[in-house]
């Protein structure tokens, strides 16, 4: 990997890559090391779960079809039952399905198989830019009985904190950024997830969707047919 590759992560910034396919994990493993990142593999969900409780990672890539009892989207499941850690799963190529489960589970972003490691290392930077970005000013957001609290990363609804992931966190804060403007699906993905994220535009539909059912039916998030989403 050239110089120009190199964007490199600080030395503590851990990243535990879970994958049961050998071969497949010490590539991730070599290129993420490469990129400067401090890596722990985990082959099973078990060991997952072990392995982010003692290693507290910066962020997960998880594949979703591990052997045993507990697939990649139970871990899931049960890494964002009490945290807000990043997880980027890896899917196979046809499993739609998978993918949105694992995005309405709170996963924040996917790649699929067969993919590059270098693209993998680069969602893995965005993701990582993303949630450990210097703090905005503080500044409170309100949309009717919601809050959005941009320099804690907290939402509040009827004064209760709700537990969102934080690229649900990411959307809500750049709709109500954006508050009364109808957005386009192209639009929300450029501003949330970057302009050069690629995956499918029903991604921020799944987004949506977990929000509508977090933060309640009063929630002024409107759908503009044949554009996108209004907040507000």
């Amino acid at each position: 990997m050239g110089q120009n590759d190199r964007a490199m992560a600080e030395p503590e910034t851990v990243v535990v890559v879970v994958e049961d396919d050998p071969n497949i994990a010490d590539l991730v493993d070599l290129y993420l090391r490469q990129a400067g990142y401090r890596v722990y593999q985990a082959a099973d969900g078990e060991a997952a779960l072990r392995t982010v409780r003692d290693r507290r990672p910066s962020l997960v890539v998880l594949d979703i079809g591990l052997p045993g009892g507990m697939d990649g989207l139970e871990v899931c499941r049960r890494v964002r039952a009490d945290s807000d850690l990043p997880v980027i799963l890896l899917t196979a190529r046809d499993s739609e399905l998978d993918r949105v489960l694992g995005l309405e589970l709170g996963a924040d972003d996917y790649v699929t198989k067969p993919f590059s490691p270098r693209e993998l290392v680069a969602r893995v930077k965005a993701v990582l830019r993303r949630t450990e970005a210097p703090t905005r000013a503080a500044k409170v957001l309100a949309v009717g009985d919601t809050e959005i609290d941009l320099g804690r990363r907290e939402v509040r609804h009827a004064g209760t904190v709700v537990a969102l992931a934080a690229r649900e966190f990411d959307l809500i804060a750049y709709l109500a950024e954006h508050r009364g403007l109808a957005l386009s699906r192209r639009q929300l993905l450029d501003g949330v997830w970057g302009h050069d994220w690629v995956g499918d535009e029903r991604t921020v539909d799944v987004h949506v969707r977990q929000l509508r059912r977090k933060l309640g039916d009063d929630l002024p998030l409107a759908t503009v047919w044949g554009v996108g989403y209004r907040l507000g």
